[in-house]
């Protein structure tokens, strides 16, 4: 009877049996007690859980090591850290000796409190007690150090333990989220080699960081092997494979696999219908993803808010404002409330039509239903404003911030320097600098970027240049974008030995100059009629394995020609650079 009241959340029904049980002298056995304080447990209730167990004796029940578990488990599911010492100090005075429940629940909590030293140290004293680690015990320890970003250290432990499948499923998914692929399939190789058979965590775990990161043949290959070996992919293997190949612009290949998926007799659920529609919104397939919707409808999967929100970007960002209204409508209708991340969507969709007075109605409204705007959805209409040229109101929006309780971040700032310096607002620009400086917000490679290629837009190249300065003294490294700015406006302006050196300078270090940077200094050079330099130029783009575009071709051809007084020279020095291209 208590059982079925807690699954009803009805507590106050639970009290009365207790009273009642009290009332007629019944004691409460302790099967009994832990099914009261799992209804707590469901209810979200741990203070009222802890008056109760605090009480337990009023029923003639006494405390046992399997009720403290249970209060433990209540108390961890709550994240409530701070109360369970004292209750696992309880259990110490009243002499029970914490059983292998107990040290895993404490593990946990250690764990999940960001205390992985204590929960390594807890886990030698369980031992020395007597009380033998279990699977639970040792998968929780080596989890939560690769969760920590300590793999190595994760496996350096997992050595001392014997060989667990759910240990090597820790470890494979550690070396994986750090694309370290070699270590995760050695690992694999080892847990065959010791007689452990994977399981379809395993190879989801491999499938699903390989997808996550564009490779499509491999998890193809893992997938076929699955099936040789008996183990039946489930729904999130799948949702894996269908994500990448949707990642790669494979849209027939995921269409396949999602039929290979139901003839499996997999039974997609919401996230694997969300999956399939933002794969399909990301590769522009707007029909195909409004197909989907109204399938996932059909197999009686209700679309939650993320679908629609996906959709609402998807359209967004193929200018489609009527679509995305449509959907908005549609979900509004259906009952389904929409999240900050629904409005910051269609905040994206309104600016893309420049109807900006909506976009204020549309937060106003936001506020009305409760839905608080966040930075990002204040960024976006900063975007939208300064993509139409409207960098007043665009700074506007920034003090409006301050009124909701949003503090601008570094993209925020980026978006407002970028229609400034478009606007040729160089004094603005240059306050709003000082301004991130005085509110503390770090500027990120972005900020920079943008500053320099303000500055060499404006034909102040070594402005440009000093900002690079900063951006070294605050720990900041350039990128192939900041150089090929730098590259490409000295080249314009005639400074090219300039150019040269940054172009050297980039060389030299770990960057890559990538077409955009030969082609701008070829283009450079040659204007200055440095035709060898040039040449030698394009040698070095050929010897990187770049194969020079028309631009390129076509600057060089024209320098050529240009002199005149060497016609033999030049179809030498046209043939040759012909056959370099081949």
């Amino acid at each position: 009877m208590i059982q079925k009241l807690g699954q009803e959340q009805e507590i106050d029904g639970v009290h009365y049996l207790l009273q009642q049980m009290q009332l007629e002298g019944i004691s409460c056995s302790e099967d009994l007690f832990v099914d009261v304080i799992n209804c707590y447990k469901h209810m979200g209730a741990a203070e009222q859980a802890l008056k109760m167990f605090y009480r337990m004796q009023d029923f003639d029940c006494k405390p046992t090591v399997k009720i403290y578990n249970h209060m433990l488990d209540l108390l961890l599911a709550e994240n409530r850290f701070n109360m369970i010492n004292p209750i696992y100090s309880n259990m110490k005075k009243d002499g029970m000796e914490p059983n292998v429940f107990t040290y895993n629940i404490l593990l946990k909590a250690l764990c999940k409190n960001s205390r992985i030293d204590g929960a390594r140290k807890l886990l030698v004293e369980m031992s020395n007690k007597g009380c033998s680690p279990d699977v639970v015990s040792y998968t929780t320890i080596v989890s939560s150090l690769c969760k920590d970003a300590r793999v190595e250290e994760a496996k350096e432990l997992a050595s001392k333990f014997p060989p667990i499948l759910s240990v090597y499923n820790a470890l494979m998914s550690g070396f994986s989220s750090e694309h370290n692929f070699k270590e995760a399939f050695a690992l694999f190789n080892e847990m065959l080699e010791k007689g452990i058979d994977p399981n379809v965590i395993t190879y989801t775990i491999i499938i699903s960081s390989l997808s996550d990161v564009g490779n499509v043949d491999l998890p193809g290959a893992i997938l076929a092997q699955m099936f040789a070996r008996g183990c039946s992919p489930n729904i999130h293997t799948f949702t894996s494979l269908i994500k990448g190949l949707f990642l790669k612009g494979k849209i027939f290949e995921a269409y396949d696999m999602w039929n290979r998926m139901t003839i499996e007799g997999v039974v997609p659920n919401v996230v694997a219908y969300n999956a399939l529609i933002r794969g399909l919104c990301s590769n522009k397939a707007m029909g195909a993803a409004i197909s989907a919707l109204y399938q996932m409808e059909s197999d009686g999967c209700i679309p939650d808010v993320t679908a629609y929100s996906t959709l609402i970007d998807g359209f967004s960002k193929c200018r489609d404002l009527v679509g995305a209204s449509e959907i908005w409508n549609k979900m509004i209708n259906s009952g389904c409330r929409p999240n900050v991340v629904t409005y910051t969507c269609m905040v994206e969709a309104l600016c893309g039509a420049g109807m900006f007075d909506k976009v204020h109605s549309l937060i106003q409204n936001m506020i009305r239903e409760s839905c608080q705007p966040n930075t990002s959805t204040f960024n976006t209409f900063i975007r939208g404003l300064c993509s139409y040229g409207r960098v007043d109101s665009a700074m506007k929006v920034l003090d409006l911030m301050g009124r909701y309780g949003c503090l601008p971040n570094a993209r925020t700032y980026n978006e407002l320097l970028d229609g400034l310096f478009k606007s040729g607002s160089l004094a603005e620009a240059s306050m709003l600098v000082r301004e991130m400086e005085e509110r503390e917000v770090e500027p990120d490679i972005v900020t920079y970027n943008t500053i320099i290629y303000g500055f060499c837009q404006s034909c102040r190249p070594r402005e440009g240049l000093q900002a690079v300065g900063k951006m070294l003294v605050r720990g900041k490294r350039p990128d192939v974008i900041t150089f090929n700015t730098l590259i490409y406006a000295y080249c314009q302006y005639g400074e090219v030995k300039t150019a040269i050196q940054l172009f050297h300078r980039m060389n030299a270090g770990e960057l890559c100059p990538d077409l955009l940077s030969y082609t701008s200094l070829i283009f450079g050079i040659c204007k200055e009629g440095g035709l060898n330099e040039a040449v030698d130029c394009l040698h070095k783009m050929l010897d990187a394995g770049m194969a020079p575009n028309f631009s390129i071709w076509n600057v060089l051809v024209r320098c050529l020609l240009s002199r005149i007084g060497c016609l033999s020279h030049s179809k030498i020095s046209i043939e040759s650079l012909l056959e370099d291209a081949k």
